[in-house]
């Protein structure tokens, strides 16, 4: 990928309400320039969409969890994601390797609501769970590494270079 495609990511993955001009200004372009270049990003699914980041405990949903889930049954269909969907408390859905076989984020009020939701995995996807509580985050949702070849990087501003 283009190195200046690379710096638009960047200072988005950051920013992602940046105007056109302020994202011009960091990577040395027109305004007209970013605009296609991003339009272009959007078009190939480099960029899938932009969203809020929200403060979970501000939603009274404070209590983080990972629970890795695996079949009681191998041989049965794998078809775990699709029988929790209808969770809205599962914030994300991995298909892992190792031992287990999905790894899912859980974002709930507390203990009492983990409990319950633990459950209800269990009894819809008929498989065993593995919980993990999160005690804090230092970072989430961090920008993907950006290498800028240092001849070019003058001309990119407020876009660092890992």
């Amino acid at each position: 990928m283009e190195e200046t495609d690379q710096a638009i990511i960047a200072a988005l993955t950051v920013d992602g309400r940046l105007s056109y001009t302020d994202l011009a200004e960091k990577v040395g372009l027109s305004v007209s320039a970013v605009h296609q270049r991003v339009r272009r990003l959007e078009q190939r699914g480099v960029i899938k969409g932009y969203a809020a980041q929200v403060s979970f405990e501000a939603l009274d949903l404070p209590l983080t969890a990972f629970v890795a889930i695996r079949p009681f049954d191998p041989s049965q269909p794998d078809d775990a994601p699709e029988r929790l969907a209808h969770l809205p408390e599962i914030d994300s859905c991995y298909s892992v390797a190792g031992e287990d076989f999905y790894l899912l984020l859980l974002r709930v009020a507390g203990p009492a609501d983990l409990e319950r939701v633990l459950q209800e995995i269990r009894t819809s996807a008929n498989v065993t769970t593995r919980t993990t509580v999160v005690l804090s985050t230092p970072y989430e949702h961090r920008a993907p590494k950006v290498t800028l070849d240092p001849a070019n990087q003058h001309r990119l501003r407020g876009v660092s270079a890992e």
